[in-house]
């Protein structure tokens, strides 16, 4: 009897399916967007179908799977999936609203209040001094920030631009120009001093407290802060799914 002991890892290589936690409502609409794109620009044939290329895009935008190992098992070339993601995320970013925008059509809707927050998105650690700058001291790791606007039910409605990891959350909406509608927002500790502005300022910036060594917070401070957190509880669940 012949034995084969020969590795899995052979020329071939293996092929499994994989489930991704998305609804099809998702992909039906990256589809709809890549088979605009093909015909705004005269593309007449691609190597895989809009729909299978969009299920490719989402696996590595969303799972983080690699570009090599999913055009492998598709039969394309790994550039090519990766000239696929960088597509469809400029396909995706132009159809983003700007800050203002979004902020005018919350008020819009009768709107009063939005929630905003910071992110750090991880990245891998990379030598040289341009990524110096991407590193937390905050969060002693590499990554990227995002400033997230959510109305004020949690519901996503504008992300910022990514900045370097060492930026504060406070200088990264200062560049951004946050005061652009007639809002309130509700910001985390993170952000006192944002609200330094004159006290009719557009919006007013509503945060909490900080206690100092020698001046502890007063009983109405720490009931302030604690009615804040209760109301931006629902943005830091969005967060945690804006950093996934």
């Amino acid at each position: 009897m012949k034995k084969n002991n020969g590795l899995a890892e052979g020329p071939g290589g293996l092929v499994y399916t994989a489930r991704l936690p998305l609804s099809s409502a998702t992909l039906n609409y990256l589809a709809g967007l890549i088979r605009g794109h093909c015909k705004r620009i005269g593309s007449r044939w691609r190597a895989l179908p809009a729909g299978k290329i969009a299920g490719i895009v989402l696996a590595v935008l969303r799972c983080d799977q690699r570009p090599g190992d999913l055009a492998g098992g598709n039969g394309v070339h790994r550039t090519t999936v990766s000239r696929w993601v960088r597509e469809v995320v400029g396909l995706l970013a132009t159809r983003a609203p700007r800050l203002v925008r979004a902020l005018k059509e919350i008020a819009r809707k009768g709107g009063g209040v939005v929630l905003l927050d910071g992110s750090l998105i991880r990245t891998r650690r990379r030598t040289g001094a341009d990524n110096r700058p991407n590193y937390s001291g905050k969060h002693k790791c590499h990554g990227l920030l995002v400033i997230a606007l959510t109305d004020g039910r949690g519901r996503l409605v504008w992300i910022s631009a990514v900045r370097p990891g060492r930026m504060l959350e406070i200088t990264a909406c200062r560049h951004d120009k946050l005061r652009a509608a007639g809002l309130g927002a509700i910001p985390d500790l993170g952000f006192v001093g944002l609200d330094d502005a004159a006290p009719d300022a557009d919006p007013a910036v509503i945060t909490g407290y900080k206690a100092a060594r020698h001046r502890p917070l007063t009983r109405g401070q720490k009931l302030s802060n604690k009615v804040l957190a209760a109301v931006r509880a629902l943005l830091v669940l969005t967060n945690r799914e804006v950093a996934r």
